[in-house]
């Protein structure tokens, strides 16, 4: 029978691999920059553009979105084509795809250090940019699917389910987090409010990591570990239960983000009970990969590929065990907001992905040059710098971790925090953060030593744009039906868009069962009747403050510990944050938590801090913020805010949109009037105002109130 001739096209599998190596040092890059901005702060060389807030998620989605993003595809579209011989199903599909998810890359590098975010971790980009996510992702899956229903191969592989799991999943999480209600150009409000707004975010953030981070580099390690060691996967039986229950598991698993906070309790416990089934289905893919090398470690030892990957998967077993190990409240009250979380995080990021990406690039580049790697050597020293690189960084990190949580909760014999002053741990843990620099420079320096090699073995030869290849047409293919082929997981293999929709049939019974009840039934947020709407100025205010990414730094929901209430106040209750849109309870204490901050120093205090903050906190790492003294605040969205507010069921009063600039005015006047006390001269219409007085508003209405009762009115 005569074969079918066609060819594979390699050369958007090169242009995604370019956009890899680049956006990655770019994106480490920033990366440093961050990281020693924690131990000197003037390396934001006193520009409002650079300071950590702003471009700390600048840094994660640069090396999320366009290093990890760009290599996903890399890995997709070279393994697409192979599994299912056939070409990808459009080329033009294919370039718009690269060329515009490399402008979604561009336009988070413009807006997040102008402070255009809407605060969600992972998900910062404005509303315009979430619409053009979602159009390039939907060209992704139609170029993906029209390639699987032209196939040559009768069955998907195992690659082929983590990226149908990949695409639904994402799309499903995408579009949900980014229910926003624009009032301008570049900025929105999220519909969610308070406990709601933190639910939908966590059930994002931490399946944005499963669906992005995980399931299609793992669908990248089933097809690209068995081509390095020339051997099968270990176990057909055991992918079919790693995919399944991963992603049935994976998605309950947000709510352990947070723990101890106003989060209804049952939601918190199901986080917790399903991150630790997490474990199984995690350690079955990393059994699964490391097993496919048995019998092949002497070629471990001399392919420098096959140690990216073990190393890799190494450091996915560490990280998928002690997400699970985090999950348990008695650990979680220790170590969240602390940089074991950073530790945690960047052992998943550098090892399972960095490590990845760096084997597959160094198989896949030379194979589609055909040629041979310009230099092994070279290859060799980045192994071993990048993992020195990753011990440098993740040591220091836990060590840092575990003297904030011990030192944050502990009291001396008479019953008395030993460490009240929040910067003393600050302080102590500054040589840890020099050193997690160091190991980042290292990281960073493999990485241009691999872009050297790559782009001198590239130079080198010449790009196989269409590689030739045949197969045999589907409808030729005739095969003997076994007693295997009947099995149902078989029969599920030949139907790609039932398995595309029990994939998504599966993630959605998790979310659906988190959700719909804190969104449907109105006791689980009871209401305080003392917490009112923030007046106009405070509104500018914490956009100001969402503005200059405060929340990177600062929590603002205290738990129910007595080492945080002796330190802070009153722990938060879920009524206080109905009005929060977004909510900013944060993920990191690199400052202290700020929410009963306001009442407990004067005006003047925070003019100071905000303007040298060593003035009032000698040791300091907070950049000081003069511009915030000298721009005008723009009152002229207030009333659209207002408005936009009120559509989203925040009770001001009708026609307040009108008059809210003249109480805006009011305010400020009193505010500057009262720093005009302390002999600090501020013009009443400058940010610092606007503010302040947010600063100043938080935590106050239980404060005014403490005799308030939750009600369910």
């Amino acid at each position: 029978m005569q074969l079918e001739k066609f060819t594979y096209d390699n050369k958007i599998v090169r242009n995604f691999g370019i956009a890899t190596l680049v956006w990655g040092i770019i994106g480490m890059t920033v990366g440093l920059l961050v990281a020693m901005q924690l131990f000197q702060p003037a390396m934001n060389m006193g520009s409002q553009y650079t300071t950590f807030g702003r471009i700390r998620p600048l840094h994660t989605n640069a090396v999320i979105f366009a290093f990890v993003g760009n290599a996903i595809f890399m890995g997709v579209y070279y393994s697409l084509q192979r599994l299912l011989k056939a070409r990808m199903f459009s080329d033009v599909l294919s370039k718009i795809h690269f060329w515009g998810w490399q402008l979604i890359i561009l336009s988070a590098v413009i807006t997040l250090p102008l402070g255009f975010t809407t605060s969600h971790e992972y998900a910062e980009l404005e509303w315009p940019i979430d619409i053009a996510i979602t159009i390039i992702w939907v060209v992704f899956g139609i170029n993906m699917f029209g390639t699987i229903f032209k196939r040559r191969e009768r069955h998907l592989y195992v690659a082929i389910w983590f990226y149908i799991a990949t695409f639904v999943t994402i799309a499903v999480l995408h579009i949900v987090n980014s229910f926003e209600l624009p009032i301008s150009f570049m900025k929105s409000y999220y519909v969610y409010a308070g406990v709601q707004d933190a639910l939908v975010q966590w059930w994002y953030g931490h399946n944005a990591v499963a669906f992005f981070l995980t399931t299609p580099y793992l669908g990248m390690m089933y097809y690209f570990l068995p081509k390095m060691a020339g051997r099968p996967v270990y176990s057909y039986k055991l992918s079919i239960l790693h995919f399944w229950s991963l992603i049935f598991i994976y998605i309950w698993a947000g709510p352990h983000h947070l723990l101890y906070t106003s989060l209804p309790g049952w939601a918190q416990s199901l986080g917790v009970a399903f991150s630790i089934m997490l474990i199984a289905p995690s350690w079955g893919g990393m059994i699964n990969g490391l097993l496919t090398l048995r019998g092949a470690w002497d070629k471990v030892r001399e392919d420098v590929t096959l140690k990216f990957m073990v190393v890799a998967l190494t450091a996915y077993g560490m990280a998928t065990f002690e997400g699970p190990l985090l999950s348990l409240k008695q650990i979680n009250g220790v170590a969240h907001f602390t940089d074991w979380i950073v530790a945690h995080v960047h052992v998943g990021a550098l090892g399972w992905n960095g490590f990845l990406t760096f084997g597959v690039l160094y198989w896949l580049i030379p194979r589609i040059y055909r040629t041979e790697l310009y230099s092994k050597k070279l290859a060799g020293f980045h192994f071993w710098i990048g993992t020195l690189g990753i011990l440098f960084y993740a040591v220091p990190m836990y060590w840092a971790g575990f003297t904030q949580g011990l030192m944050w909760k502990e009291f001396t014999p008479e019953g008395l925090l030993k460490y009240p002053n929040f910067l003393a741990t600050t302080l102590q843990i500054i040589p840890m953060h020099v050193l997690r620099s160091i190991g980042g420079a290292l990281y960073l320096i493999g990485v241009i030593a691999m872009t050297y090699n790559l782009a001198k073995t590239m130079l080198g030869a010449k790009l196989l744009a269409n590689e030739p290849a045949e197969a045999m047409p589907l409808s030729k293919i005739i095969t003997e039906t076994s007693s295997a082929d009947k099995a149902w997981h078989r029969v599920l293999e030949r139907k790609p868009m039932k398995f595309m929709v029990l994939s998504l049939i599966i993630i959605l019974i998790g979310g659906m069962v988190e959700m719909m009840p804190t969104f449907t039934i109105q006791s689980n947020i009871p209401t305080i009747a003392s917490v009112k709407p923030y007046s106009a100025l405070e509104l500018q205010g914490r956009d100001l403050y969402i503005r200059e990414g405060c929340v990177n730094c600062h929590s603002q929901t205290v738990r129910p510990f007595r080492s945080e209430t002796e330190r802070y106040g009153e722990y938060s209750k879920a009524g206080e944050f109905v009005y929060d849109h977004p909510f900013l309870w944060g993920s990191k204490r690199t400052g202290p938590d700020l929410h009963r901050i306001g009442g407990k120093y004067s005006d003047a205090w925070h003019y100071n801090h905000l303007v040298d903050p060593t003035s009032m906190s000698p040791g300091s790492i907070m950049p000081p913020y003069p511009w915030l003294m000298e721009q005008k605040l723009d009152i002229t969205t207030t009333a659209s805010k207002i408005r936009a507010m009120q559509t989203l069921g925040v009770p001001y009063p009708d026609g307040y949109d009108k008059r809210a600039n003249d109480d805006l005015k009011v305010q400020a006047e009193k505010t500057a009037f009262d720093l005009k006390q302390n002999n600090i001269q501020v013009k009443s219409d400058r940010e610092i105002v606007a503010i302040i007085a947010y600063l100043q508003r938080l935590g106050t209405d239980i404060k005014a109130n403490k005799e308030s009762i939750p009600s369910n009115q």
